[in-house]
């Protein structure tokens, strides 16, 4: 028989990436519970990703730059006090486990690496490299209560969002997104470069980024000398940058935040992977997607789960040698 599950909390406080792909579980509770309302913690900073979605109840934000902890404290009698059926923890470290343990939930699931998990109605392993995309080791947390088959993650652009881009859709477009918050992570300059000079004169190319992005772009479009190129680096939100990657033509992207983005919208994708690997469970989902990755064992790579800020052996051969069709 189904539980009775009327108020529900998920809690991802991690990066971008990471509350896009937590979004499949949205999406599978609310087939399984339909009028359940269903809330989300999230990091200060990533709230602009859920906002107006459809399907949520209320976004709450945990800020851990001010006051982290006396935050933290707030945050914990709030969500006592909402009274929740089931709290779901997508994050492993211990600050959230507090949240989670002394939730006053009557069911409180998460993974085992938490080290408050033993405080838990139950706990699952989250183990990188077994054949599992993220999105599947997160439905394993709600395999009771629904299915064993994820969703996938998806985003919800207001027509605000789709009405803002809308300019930039006039002609058959292109989106690059060539940078990433790790070195290690981001396809060298000179390959992003090969790319546009790779793509057909008929495209406009509109490369995307945060306002931290916007120098780094534009030294790619100078050394292109394509005069097609556009540099949307800082204008456009999370949500207005889904709503363009949905209905180009192709995406360019490394392992980062603008990969799931695409998943999220279905989009298709083209996704680099450096020092990282898909195996690791953090591919594309798209219907259209495609891997670019070296074509040979490179001894040092994976040199971490994460990116790093420079590659460790100083030749970084997992992102020069990547080749561009």
């Amino acid at each position: 028989m189904k539980k009775k599950l009327e108020k529900i909390l998920i809690i991802q406080t991690a990066f971008i990436g990471d509350v896009i792909l937590a979004t499949s579980l949205i999406e599978k509770l609310v087939i399984f519970y339909p009028e359940a309302k269903i809330d989300f913690l999230l990091r200060k900073g990533n709230e602009a990703l859920l906002e107006n979605h459809p399907k949520l109840n209320e976004v709450l934000i945990w800020n851990k730059k001010k006051d982290k902890y006396s935050n933290l404290k707030v945050l914990s009698k709030s969500i006592h006090a909402n009274n929740y059926d089931l709290v779901i923890n997508l994050q492993r470290f211990a600050s959230s486990g507090v949240l989670t343990a002394f939730s006053g939930a009557k069911i409180k699931v998460g993974f085992k690496k938490n080290p408050l998990s033993f405080l838990f109605t139950n706990s699952f392993e989250h183990k990188i490299g077994n054949g599992l995309h993220e999105i599947e080791r997160n439905q394993k947390l709600i395999e009771a209560f629904t299915d064993l088959d994820p969703e996938k993650p998806r985003l919800y652009p207001t027509n605000h969002d789709y009405e803002f881009v809308q300019e930039f859709k006039n002609q058959k477009y292109i989106c690059l997104a060539p940078s990433s918050v790790w070195f290690t992570k981001q396809l060298p300059q000179a390959k992003w470069v090969d790319i546009i000079h790779k793509i057909n004169d008929n495209y406009v190319i509109y490369l995307l980024g945060s306002e931290s992005d916007i120098s780094s772009c534009d030294a790619i479009i100078e050394l292109s000398k394509n005069k097609k190129c556009v540099n949307l680096s800082g204008k456009l939100t999370l949500l207005q940058s889904a709503a363009l990657m949905q209905h180009a033509e192709m995406n360019h992207v490394n392992d980062s935040a603008p990969l799931h983005l695409a998943s999220a919208m279905d989009a298709p994708v083209t996704a680099y992977f450096c020092s990282t690997q898909p195996e690791f469970g953090f591919g594309p989902l798209s219907a259209s997607s495609k891997i670019v990755q070296i074509n040979y064992d490179l001894k040092c790579r994976p040199c971490g789960l994460h990116g790093k800020k420079e590659c460790p052996e100083e030749h970084f051969k997992c992102g020069n040698d990547i080749k561009i069709a």
